[in-house]
């Protein structure tokens, strides 16, 4: 088992359908032991049966947004583990009537909404959780083509995975000193709960399907089992990249 033993903290379970569901269940399958944050009571009430269902050792609040409960989640895992070896970040939010129609039209609020949840959310992980990683650790973020390609009606959902891939970039050099990994997958297109909020996300479904070299669209478990790899000591060399998950389709020039 590539993950045997090796402790695991997910952000960003949502549902059986979410990325970070695929991604647990990949570690599971390779023996890391698992523990996963919820934000406030309604999202504990679906995150722990999934836990539960996925062997997960304990479940926290964390609201990625507050400084306080990052330190609070980081002390409280301290406490339970003593240590990471692996940090996965599969969160992001923007508005939904940000994500149709013009990017221009996204409002101040919303901009600084979607980068501090989307993008600055991992860097504030990393500083809180930062003493808990020792050498050999991986962290694991998930971003999106919209990054450097136009998707219409992704907006500033790109911007923010802009964002994100240039913090795993920084975040490298800096954790690098510790010898932690820094890392972010850029999956094809899921039918997750979030993508639904995306205008014209059923269009690009057809499209990776009719053209991607693989001539199919991703399932959360192709995620995971990237995942995997880049979590275990064989990516032992493998840092500050962008690593695309997507049937081919990012080659592909029309």
């Amino acid at each position: 088992m590539l993950l045997k033993g090796k402790k695991a903290l997910i952000f960003g379970l949502a549902n059986s359908k979410s990325i970070a569901y695929g991604v647990a269940t990949r570690f599971r399958e390779q023996g890391a032991r698992l523990a996963f944050n919820y934000v406030g009571e309604a999202i504990k009430k679906r995150v722990e049966p999934l836990s539960e269902e996925l062997d997960g050792e304990y479940t926290f609040q964390c609201d990625v947004r507050e400084d306080s409960q990052l330190e609070a989640a980081a002390a409280l895992v301290k406490e339970k583990w003593g240590h990471v070896d692996v940090l996965v970040h599969s969160v992001a939010f923007a508005n939904r009537e940000d994500l149709t129609g013009r990017y221009i039209d996204t409002s101040r609020e919303g901009f600084t909404l979607a980068l501090n949840i989307s993008a600055y959310s991992l860097t504030g992980i990393c500083r809180a959780f930062e003493p808990l990683l020792l050498p050999g650790a991986s962290v694991i973020t998930m971003t999106y083509h919209g990054s450097t390609q136009i998707i219409p009606g992704y907006n500033v959902m790109g911007v923010s995975k802009a964002a994100l891939e240039a913090s795993v970039r920084y975040l490298a050099y800096d954790m690098g000193k510790g010898g932690v990994r820094v890392n972010a997958i850029s999956s094809g297109p899921i039918k997750t709960l979030a993508a639904s909020a995306v205008g014209g996300l059923k269009d690009i479904f057809v499209r990776v399907e009719e053209s991607a070299p693989l001539r199919r669209n991703v399932a959360t478990e192709d995620v995971g089992g990237a995942a995997v790899f880049l979590a275990s000591d064989l990516s032992g060399a493998v840092t500050g990249g962008v690593h695309y998950v997507d049937c081919g389709f990012s080659l592909m020039g029309i």
